[in-house]
């Protein structure tokens, strides 16, 4: 695979090297000033058809694709350039639907907690969302995180003041005193200092608390509808918020048009969220019949986190174990149950949205998540389009992600080998572009 800045170059190379005579006839096109030729092998510019097309050249001036052409296209002069991704298979920059680029589980997180200030938060959130770019994903949701870290963050990449994806912020996650989301495990006055504004009890106050994210900047309010895996408390998974204290943080995220998203292992949970008018589930765990049913009716998307389901229970089991005993015994509780919920979701045709809960397992390993939901019994291509087309629809970014075509920004990743016969091949991504800019090319 060759990146090339200048025409010139590029033709010399070819005509030294012989290519040009076993490719397709390259068509000189006019390019403008700063156009880029991106000639592609494999194109699947469009997951939901699941159709490969076959030497295209991606016509991209500024930050968009402006035009998909038929054959090697390249530009008369030294005007433009050619990224050479002939011998690859190109598709839309991944989505992760759910992350924390903030933090990541280590045996030193319960310490780092009381350590760390929010601009450190916000330094290692630059290292990780760096390491999800390069791992081909352009677009993230960051769901729950210190909100001064995830907001400035998500700003500093839109700036474009350090690398990363496109961050759809929640920053911290509404939840309910002494539920997950909130601070367990330390002494009761460090657990005063360190529970976030977002924590409520009682109708009116978790309407705050929904208002209180807005005003600080979240894009989407997420919220701990059950108890959590990894929260030091032995509270169970079960649900939290009572039916009214749900209906109310929905409504007031609606009010304020923010989508609202729960974090729900018990089914209890998952049914209470989704009967108040939740617009999609995270982890869904001991989902039953009856959340099937109420996925379907409402079209809500599911997130299942398969690789944080698979990271805890190995985590748990193994000897190098650092979770607290609390911890321990939900991981292996919840851990290995998740791949056949997805199993049950997907026979059962709810919409699913990729997300991998990382941060959870290690930044830069999202694509794991495709072989397991594989396994959960999904086809490479229902994968594919979980991270791409579903999950740009599931985060309402349909007009800005998912999709390769004219009009869109120029977000596009290439590997070798053909991830719809051997998804795996997308764990090992060498090419990755994001609004008209090359981040990583070998």
């Amino acid at each position: 695979m060759k990146f090339i800045t200048s025409l010139v170059a590029a033709a010399a190379l070819l005509a030294a090297t012989g290519v040009a005579a076993q490719s397709p006839a390259v068509t000189p096109v006019s390019p403008g000033e700063g156009a880029t030729f991106v000639q592609v092998g494999r194109l699947l510019a469009d997951p939901a058809t699941g159709v490969v097309q076959r030497d295209k050249t991606l016509v991209i001036r500024g930050n968009q694709v402006v035009e998909v052409r038929d054959g090697f296209v390249s530009g008369e002069g030294d005007q433009g350039r050619i990224v050479d991704l002939r011998d690859s298979f190109v598709l839309p920059g991944l989505i992760d639907s759910h992350v924390h680029l903030t933090s990541q589980q280590n045996p030193n997180g319960r310490l780092e907690a009381v350590t760390l200030s929010s601009a450190d938060r916000g330094f290692v959130g630059a290292r990780h969302a760096r390491r999800t770019l390069m791992a081909g994903f352009t677009t993230v949701a960051d769901l729950g995180g210190t909100n001064e870290a995830v907001f400035a963050l998500r700003d500093a990449i839109r700036r474009g003041d350090v690398p990363g994806p496109r961050v759809i912020a929640s920053g911290s996650s509404v939840s309910i005193h002494g539920g997950h989301g909130d601070a367990n495990g330390y002494r009761d006055d460090v657990m005063h200092l360190l529970s976030p504004e977002s924590v409520c009890s009682g109708v009116e106050d978790c309407m705050r608390a929904v208002r209180t994210q807005v005003r600080a900047g979240a894009d989407i309010i997420k919220i701990t509808a059950t108890g959590g895996v990894l929260s030091n408390t032995a509270a169970g998974l079960g649900q939290q918020f009572s039916d009214e204290e749900l209906a109310a943080i929905v409504a007031a995220g609606h009010r304020m048009g923010r989508r609202v998203t729960a974090h729900a292992h018990g089914g209890d949970g998952i049914n209470a969220f989704l009967r108040a008018g939740g617009d999609s589930i995270e982890h869904g765990t001991y989902l039953d019949d009856e959340s099937i049913r109420l996925f379907r009716r409402e079209g809500v998307y599911l997130v299942p986190t398969l690789l944080a389901g698979d990271f805890v229970a190995r985590m748990a089991s193994g000897p190098d174990n650092f979770f607290t005993p609390a911890q321990t015994a939900k991981a292996l509780e919840a851990g290995p149950k998740m791949l056949d919920m997805a199993r049950r979701a997907h026979d059962g045709d709810v919409r699913i949205a990729f997300g991998t809960d990382s941060g959870v397992s290690a930044h830069g390993d999202n694509a794991q998540e495709f072989a397991l939901l594989v396994r959960a019994g999904m086809t490479p291509l229902e994968a594919i389009q979980s991270a791409t087309v579903n999950a740009a629809a599931h985060l309402r970014l349909s007009a800005e992600a998912g999709r390769i075509a004219a009009g869109m920004p120029a977000d596009l990743i290439a590997v070798t080998g053909d991830p719809l016969s051997d998804v795996t091949a997308l764990e090992r991504v060498r090419f990755v572009m994001k609004g008209g800019v090359v981040y990583r090319s070998e």
